[in-house]
């Protein structure tokens, strides 16, 4: 049954014209029998549908209808689970279909609608400003340096290309190739369905505990040979497993993710440590969607309030008042009014009797020679020397 849903579908697209593409495209979703059809055909490496199914692929993927070439996309991971198996068991004679297929996606996408080289850019996240994997506000106070401020609300901006045109797989190319095709991958994971998802997260284990003593932990009985990886593959694993994680995988993908963790610690590898800590931290605690696979397509982050918080954390005067009224309460009792009116009083009548004073002290009349002179008895009363004249 399955072999003949997939001549059906080989057969179908032949004759279609070009007009009826993009309503094709859109009739695959309907295919329920379909895509369970291809992933058995992908996995039986032997199988005589495999060349003409892959042939069929890459021509969906040339077309440049999108809808197409996603659904391509979504047997990405099978197929480099396919090619990694293979070329760990040295038979590359059942592989070479799917070799020109990865290939011919790769030198595809790497090049514009004019033929020229792409140039790939990536915008790296300020620290302080929020990104999918940190909220500024849980790292705390940044000091303020000169540094700091030179910097603040700058963008860095990472380049990645032009890249090789590859026309066969090599020890020295074949990671490079696999890992821009799995940017690729994740750049449409929202289109992805739950299947293809799975499928990452198999791959991400396999790949990482094969040849290992994990291997026999998780009972995967494939193949037993070590497959060697890089540090920017493991990246971009642990990229589709987050989404996966967030997306209804939450069993397979806690698995992927202490998988490629598990590897990444024995390789020594400090950007996909740094990546999948960050992430599992990130997750801790959190109640992720298990059941609901089919809703809305998300990545849990914390989201930025609305209000400024510079404002509300902005050391000023009234900020340190209102702290002393919140310690000392923010109304005065009616026995602290009475002490302050006493204060008040006290100082008052220490000031006006002050006054009373000097003017006594000048009450009195000019001499001769028109200067004032103080009475006798208030200068023997505050002991003041006589002035002479």
């Amino acid at each position: 049954m399955d072999q003949g849903v997939v001549e059906e579908w080989l057969s179908e697209f032949k004759t279609l014209p070009d007009s009826a593409v993009s309503n094709y495209a859109a009739s695959l979703r309907d295919k329920g029998a379909l895509v369970p059809a291809l992933y058995k055909v992908i996995r039986e490496n032997y199988s005589d549908l495999l060349e003409p199914v892959c042939h069929q692929l890459f021509e969906f993927y040339r077309s440049g209808e999108p809808q197409l070439q996603r659904f391509t996309l979504q047997f990405l991971p099978e197929l480099l689970w396919s090619l990694l198996s293979v070329s760990a068991a040295r038979d590359p004679h059942t592989s070479g279909c799917i070799e020109a297929l990865l290939l011919g996606i790769y030198n595809l996408e790497i090049v514009d609608k004019d033929g020229q080289s792409k140039i790939l850019s990536f915008t790296v996240p300020s620290l302080s400003k929020p990104s999918v994997y940190h909220e500024p506000s849980a790292i705390g106070s940044i000091a303020l340096t000169e540094g700091a401020l030179a910097n603040h609300g700058l963008s860095r901006v990472v380049y990645s290309g032009p890249h090789l045109q590859r026309e066969t797989f090599t020890a020295q190319n074949r990671f490079e190739v696999l890992t821009f095709l799995l940017l690729c991958y994740n750049a449409a994971l929202s289109y992805m369905t739950s299947t293809s998802l799975q499928s990452l997260c198999q791959l991400s284990s396999r790949v990482c505990i094969c040849g290992y003593p994990r291997q026999q932990m998780r009972r995967y009985k494939g193949i037993s040979t070590r497959l060697t990886v890089t540090s920017e593959f493991l990246v971009q694993l642990i990229t589709g497993i987050h989404y996966a994680l967030c997306n209804g995988e939450v069993e397979l993908g806690s698995k992927a993710l202490d998988d490629v963790l598990y590897r990444a610690q024995l390789e020594l590898f400090p950007e996909a440590l740094l990546v999948g800590n960050a992430i599992k931290s990130s997750l801790h605690g959190a109640a992720l969607k298990s059941n609901n696979k089919e809703g809305a397509r998300s990545i849990q982050v914390e989201i930025t309030p609305t209000s400024s918080r510079i404002s509300r954390n902005a050391v000023t005067s009234l900020s340190i008042r209102g702290h002393r009224w919140k310690r000392h309460g923010k109304t005065r009792t009616q026995e602290e009014k009475n002490k302050v009116k006493c204060r008040d009083t006290t100082v008052g009548i220490q000031v006006t009797e002050l006054s009373h004073t000097r003017a006594a002290l000048f009450s009195q009349t000019t001499d001769k020679a028109g200067k004032l002179q103080p009475s006798a008895s208030l200068m023997s009363r505050f002991q003041l020397p006589f002035f002479i004249s």
